[in-house]
């Protein structure tokens, strides 16, 4: 059934005149009455009846009125959902990333703007590990994936990457720490022979390798006393003098009790990049571009 017939019929039952329905119609009076005639046609039913005085609907037109205007309202809030859909003012977004993304202004300011803008989207989080995230995006079980390394990670080619930030990495360590103490800044050959708390080589992926390669240049063998999956373990662990840890400068918003955090010299980096499919959908586009506009310092040349 033609949406213009409802369209035309509901005009004439408004109107219960040929003449003004379709002047209100913006068409002449005979292609109205034809177009009448075939929805009639259509469904075996008169839907008016006529005479050269007036116009009145039948009991069937009468049913059919209501059916009509709610199937119309139905199908044109059917064309407005779709259109919405294809702007990405609803739908669904599954977001991975890594535990130190949310405290990165950058990060935060674009989750907080998209939520208000687009209050109607379905956002699923998920913290995994650099691998657990490519590997999802691989499954399309997430769209966009925020990792972390110093080197751009390699990608199929359906796959496309832009470092966001460059931010230094931080040692923390208890206050009490010979190397918190000291004035001088700690480098490298500082924790040769020092107990290290890491993240785990799954939670760690990206992060730890680049580390382990700079402690390769300076002829250092870290001594990895215990391994963490999560950030609160590893914090907790440091506090508790089990070791020292690295970490992104961005997680020094935490404060945890008995933790200091001391810079590199010379500065460690590392790196922060988006990763998400070539073709995006229209709620990802969105998020993206939030991310990349986003009043933090922007996206770095790999």
């Amino acid at each position: 059934m033609d949406l213009r017939h409802l369209r035309y019929f509901l005009c004439v039952a408004d109107e219960m005149h040929f003449g003004r329905a379709a002047a209100r119609l913006g068409i002449s009076q005979p292609p109205l009455s034809q177009q009448i005639r075939a929805l009639e046609d259509e469904l075996g039913v008169r839907l008016f009846d006529r005479t050269s005085r007036r116009v009145r609907l039948t009991r069937a037109g009468e049913l059919f009125a209501p059916e009509a205007r709610q199937a119309l309202a139905q199908a044109e809030y059917a064309a407005h959902t779709a259109r919405r859909a294809q702007r990405g003012e609803i739908g669904r977004l599954a977001l991975g990333f890594t535990a130190s993304a949310p405290f990165v202004p950058k990060i935060s300011q674009a989750l907080y703007n998209f939520r208000q803008a687009h209050p109607e989207v379905e956002l699923k989080l998920e913290e995994l590990g650099r691998d657990e995230q490519l590997d999802a995006l691989a499954h399309n079980e997430i769209e966009v994936a925020i990792i972390r390394g110093f080197g751009k990670p390699l990608l199929s080619s359906d796959l496309t990457a832009t470092c966001l930030i460059e931010e230094s990495m931080v040692l923390a360590l208890r206050e009490d720490h010979p190397l918190a103490k000291r004035d001088l800044d700690p480098t490298i050959a500082d924790l040769r022979d020092e107990p290290l708390v890491l993240y785990s080589a799954a939670a760690g992926a990206g992060f730890n390798e680049h580390f382990f390669w700079m402690c390769e240049q300076a002829a250092v063998q870290p001594r990895v006393a215990h391994e963490a999956n999560g950030l609160a373990t590893l914090l907790g662990l440091v506090a508790a003098g089990f070791g020292a840890t690295i970490l992104a400068e961005s997680l020094v918003r935490l404060h945890v009790d008995n933790l200091v955090y001391r810079r590199f010299s010379p500065p460690l980096e590392t790196r922060l990049w988006l990763v998400h499919h070539v073709q995006l959908s229209p709620t990802a586009r969105n998020f993206v571009e939030r991310v990349q506009h986003s009043n933090a310092a922007g996206p770095i040349p790999a």
